[in-house]
Order: C-alpha cells, then sequence, then structure tokens
C-alpha cells in the first residue's frame, strides 16, 4: 500500500495517483467529510468485489457512490422531487440518497440491486476526483464489517490486517475528528424513509422536503 500525505502540496499529485489506481481497478483508501472511506470503481465487478473481501462484508449488503454533482447522479439514478429538494438544501454534505437506478445500470454496486446509494461529500478533493474521473467511486467506511470505523490510516491498517495488501494507495489527511456517519435517506419508495441516523439530524431531512412540524 503506498502511503501519500495530503496537503495543500501534495493534493495534486495525490489526485493524479487516485484517479490512476481507480481506472485501473484499484482500491484506495481515503477521507471523506466523515469517515476515512475504500474508494474503487463503482461500476466495476472486480474492483468492487475487491472492496467486500477487504471489509469482510456481506454481498447482500449494499456499498454506496460518491458523484460529483447531482447532474452525475442523475446518469445512473432517478432523480425525483425529494431529491432535488435534499440537495438543494443539504449537499454537499453528510447526507446517502438512495434512489431507483437506471436500468442500464447492471454492474458493480448495482449487480442484483434495484436501487443505488449517492453521496456527494463536503470534501473538495473527494468532489474533484469524481468530476475528473467522470464516473462515480464507491463511498464505504474503511473498516472490517460489523466494527468501528477508526479516525487513522495507522489504525485502520491494523484493523484490516493482511486485508490491507489489498489497497493500493492510501491518502493519509492525519487524524479525523470523532465523527459518525452520513445520514441514509431512502427515496426509492412511495414515502421518504430514513434508513439510518447520522450526522445529518433528522428535522433537516423532513424541513428540507417540507414535511416537518
Amino acid at each position: 500500500m503506498r502511503h501519500i500525505t495530503l496537503s495543500a502540496l501534495s493534493a495534486p499529485s495525490a489526485l493524479s495517483d487516485a484517479k490512476r489506481v481507480i481506472s485501473r481497478g484499484g482500491v484506495m483508501l481515503f477521507p471523506t467529510d466523515t469517515l476515512y472511506g475504500l474508494g474503487a470503481d463503482a461500476f466495476s465487478d472486480e474492483a468492487v468485489d475487491k472492496i467486500y473481501a477487504i471489509k469482510g462484508r456481506d454481498e447482500r449488503k449494499p456499498i454506496h457512490c460518491i458523484v460529483a454533482d447531482l447532474a452525475m447522479a442523475e446518469l445512473y439514478a432517478h432523480i425525483d422531487s425529494n431529491a432535488r429538494a435534499l440537495a438543494r438544501m443539504l449537499l454537499p454534505g453528510g447526507l446517502t440518497l438512495i434512489l431507483k437506478k437506471r436500468s442500464h445500470v447492471t454492474s458493480g454496486i448495482a449487480r442484483g440491486m434495484h436501487t443505488i446509494g449517492i453521496r456527494i461529500p463536503n470534501n473538495a478533493f473527494c468532489l474533484q476526483l469524481a468530476a475528473e474521473l467522470d464516473r462515480p467511486f464507491t463511498a464505504t467506511s474503511a473498516n472490517l464489517s460489523d466494527h468501528v470505523p477508526l479516525t487513522t490510516v495507522k489504525n485502520i491498517a491494523h484493523q484490516l490486517g493482511e486485508a490491507t495488501e489489498r489497497i493500493d494507495l492510501a491518502l493519509d489527511a492525519g487524524e479525523l475528528p470523532i465523527t459518525i456517519p452520513s445520514t441514509v435517506v431512502d427515496l426509492s419508495g412511495e414515502q421518504p424513509f430514513i434508513l439510518r441516523e447520522g450526522i445529518v439530524p433528522t428535522h433537516q431531512i423532513w424541513d428540507a422536503i417540507g414535511m416537518g412540524e
């Protein structure tokens, strides 16, 4: 696992290296606006399989992706009025939207799924990488399945153990603040449903889509 310390000086070369790794089907460890994540081409079956293997994650549990903006999300998912309202009020930010996927999206994180989860994080590096790749990359926390997410690359590598060998590049932003994961809102059904309460408060979700008290 190659290691790059992220800084204003190293960011351009780190971006190029990250783009190269993902374009070649590799995996990176990277910081988001909430936690460290594991990133790979979201629609490569082989790359997504690597993510599941690293995490020891049940393949029936979905993995979400990072997009540069709502326009990119719309290439892969159906964007309704609720999604637009949430994006307008709360994105970029710590929010994951579960949306009905488009019929042509059948590989990677979308295999066997009727939905797709998207994130637009409040993190300039993530957004720029998605824009330069011109496609989504995975956004799943960098920890073993059912284990607590950790805040440093060193501790993450220790937790992952031998699975770290499957990671090609680590982008180290130092110790991240202790926080909680993104709030996950399912917009794929008849009514919005909060699947996971996270960093975005519930009342902000309902207020954004006009369902607040």
